[in-house]
């Protein structure tokens, strides 16, 4: 069974940082893409970053970019995702989420399927 358990967050002050961390088990983590998505209330579902099997690519949306940084050890079977200079606007539910498909890339957002029960960032001063 695929199991995803995130953790990290937090209430924080505009500019402050957190680390989310996502444990991934029941699959072999490090031959899937994997990504992080937040849903805020009222808005859509965003997708923040999505990262390669081997880390090698990732990608970010236009909020994210300069601000957050997705990685992965697959040695732990673990997703990060490192916010920096948080905004109010940042404020949501952040969820990891698996492709699932093997490929190389990232995968297109549209495939992926399982989502984990998130963890809440609150950005408020």
């Amino acid at each position: 069974e695929v199991r995803l358990v995130e953790s990290g967050g937090g209430l924080v002050q505009p500019g402050g940082s957190l680390r989310l961390s996502c444990v991934a088990s029941g699959f072999t983590f490090g031959d899937y893409p994997m990504g992080w998505v937040r849903l805020a209330p009222g808005q859509r579902r965003e997708w923040v970053a999505r990262i390669s099997a081997k880390g090698t690519t990732s990608v970010y949306s236009d909020s994210a970019k300069g601000r957050f940084t997705i990685s992965r050890d697959n040695a732990k079977n673990t997703l990060y995702l490192q916010l920096n200079n948080l905004k109010i606007e940042d404020t949501a539910m952040y969820h990891c989420s698996k492709s699932p498909y093997a490929v190389a890339g990232v995968g297109s957002s549209s495939d992926y399927n399982r989502f984990g029960q998130g963890t809440q960032v609150t950005v408020a001063s």
